[in-house]
């Protein structure tokens, strides 16, 4: 009886099976992928626009005021008290807090 189930032929797997696998995917990349992708876009757009007399925070904690912008990758930064000036990456700038030019 047990070598008859053995050799039964397996039912046919249907197109259907894949559909779960799909879904879980498409969850995947609405929910992960596109807010990623959204965000680089956002922080990329930000960093090109950046001016001198934007106050910036880096990626470091340092808040400092642009004073001038060197080439297309590097920026001088104010920062108070002591008026202290800081030669960075563009790419260290984390978030632009104030977007008026002095």
């Amino acid at each position: 009886m047990l070598v008859a189930l053995y050799l039964q032929n397996a039912p046919a797997s249907s197109p259907w099976g894949f559909l779960p696998i799909l879904l879980i995917f498409a969850i995947f990349y609405f929910l992960l992928f596109l807010p990623m992708q959204r965000q680089k876009k956002a922080q990329q757009k930000m960093l090109s626009e950046l001016e001198n007399g934007n106050q910036v925070v880096t990626t470091g904690g340092v808040i400092g005021t642009i004073v001038s912008i060197m080439d297309d990758d590097t920026l001088v930064l104010r920062v108070k008290p002591d008026n202290v000036k800081l030669q960075v990456t563009r790419s260290a700038v984390a978030t632009l807090l104030s977007k008026e030019p002095k």
